[in-house]
C-alpha cells in the first residue's frame, strides 16, 4: 500500500511540473526569454514542431538492441522527402541558407545535412538559432544527433561556416495513424542576433521576424 501510494504522489507530482513547466514556456517563447528552457521542453515533448532529442544517443534508453532497432533503416517503408528552409532576424546582418534542397530518407536511417552561414557586417556577431519541424506532428519522430541549434554561434567579419545537421525518423513513425499519408518534412531553421545578458545568459534579441 505504501508503494502504490508513493507512486500515486509521484504521478500527482508529475503532472503539477508538466502543467508548470507548460505555462512558463508559453510565457518565455512568447517573449523571448531564456533559450535553454524553451530548449530543454521542447526537446522532451516535441512541442510547437520541436524535434524530439535523440535519446539513442543520450543514453535514454534502455537497451544497445533498442538503439539499434531506432537506427535500423526499415527497407520496407516508403521513403520520406525532407526539405530544408532558412531564414534571419530583420537585424541579423547574415547570409543563412541550406546547401541542398532535400535528402529522401527511410524511417531509421541516418541522415547529414548542412547549411551556410555567412556574417555580411564589419564586425563580429553572435547567433542563435531556432527550428521548427513542418509538419507539426511530425516533430516527435524527428530525432536529431547532432545540430547547431540553441547554442553560440559566433561568426567575425566577413566569415562563411558550414553548420552540419545529423538526424533521423524514427521508425514509430510509421506505427502512427496520424502520420498516414505524411511523405514530405520541412526542417527550418531561423537565426537571431544574440548577446549576453548581465546574468552571463545568451538570449536572442527581438527582430521583426
Amino acid at each position: 500500500m505504501a508503494a502504490l501510494h508513493a507512486n500515486h504522489s509521484n504521478a500527482k507530482n508529475a503532472n503539477t511540473l508538466y502543467y508548470t513547466l507548460a505555462i512558463i514556456m508559453g510565457t518565455v517563447s512568447l517573449a523571448y526569454g531564456s533559450v535553454p528552457l524553451y530548449k530543454t521542453i521542447c526537446q522532451q515533448t516535441g512541442w510547437g514542431g520541436q524535434p524530439i532529442k535523440s535519446t539513442a544517443h543520450g543514453g535514454g534508453l534502455d537497451s544497445e538492441a533498442e538503439i539499434a532497432t531506432r537506427l535500423t533503416p526499415v527497407t520496407t517503408s516508403r521513403r520520406l522527402r525532407i526539405t530544408f528552409a532558412g531564414s534571419t532576424s530583420d537585424i541579423l546582418p547574415w547570409k543563412f541558407s541550406p546547401q541542398q534542397r532535400e535528402v529522401r530518407v527511410l524511417p531509421g536511417e541516418t541522415a547529414l545535412a548542412f547549411y551556410t552561414a555567412t556574417n555580411k557586417s564589419d564586425e563580429d556577431v553572435i547567433g542563435v538559432a531556432t527550428y521548427s519541424v513542418t509538419p507539426a506532428q511530425v516533430a516527435p519522430y524527428f530525432s536529431k544527433i547532432q545540430c547547431f541549434c540553441f547554442e553560440e554561434q559566433r561568426l567575425n567579419k566577413g566569415e562563411t561556416v558550414d553548420m552540419p545537421v545529423f538526424f533521423y525518423i524514427d521508425p514509430e513513425f510509421l506505427k502512427d495513424p496520424n502520420m498516414k499519408g505524411i511523405d514530405t518534412i520541412t526542417l527550418n531553421y531561423t537565426f537571431f542576433k544574440a548577446k549576453y545578458d548581465k546574468d552571463g545568459h545568451l538570449s536572442p534579441i527581438p527582430g521583426l521576424r
